[in-house]
């Protein structure tokens, strides 16, 4: 059975750490691909640059996207995802410190699965990161690859 990959797309090293450690702290023992900048995570996603080598016929179950990225934002790379028929249907959980509506509804827009905001209380964020895990990652039903890749 190949490993169901989550991509966390984050560019502040706290943050990251922090999520890495809610989601070890809450047993999701999926692998973790960290991309740190929206070039990064397009390059994995697609397999471009540092990633020209990698199977994408194997994509991530989830993708935590964080919003405020450099080289390529978080709304441009969610853009990206959903125009290509390879990553169109990837469940895509936003997961930003961003209150700002405008940036809800944009993310609504894209197609974002979901909109979640960084608790800065740690214990917040391992509850907010369990009920992520518990709901895409058990109960979230989504297509086989074989449909996902229009096989």
């Amino acid at each position: 059975m190949r490993d169901r990959i989550i991509l966390l797309v984050e560019d502040n090293a706290d943050d990251e750490a922090l999520t890495l450690r809610a989601l070890k702290k809450n047993n999701i023992t999926n692998k973790i691909v960290v991309a740190r900048d929206g070039v990064e995570a397009l390059d994995y996603l697609f397999g471009t640059g540092q990633y020209a080598d990698r199977d994408t016929t194997v994509q991530p179950e989830l993708v935590l996207l964080d919003l405020m990225l450099p080289k390529v934002d978080g709304f441009e790379v969610l853009k990206r995802l959903r125009t290509d028929q390879r990553t169109k249907l990837l469940s895509v959980v936003i997961l930003t410190s961003s209150k700002e509506q405008q940036d809800i509804v944009n993310g609504y827009g894209l197609g974002a699965n979901s909109y979640v905001r960084k608790p800065v209380d740690f214990q917040h964020f391992v509850d907010a990161v369990s009920q992520l895990g518990l709901y895409w990652l058990v109960l979230n039903e989504r297509p086989s690859a074989d449909l996902r890749n229009g096989s």
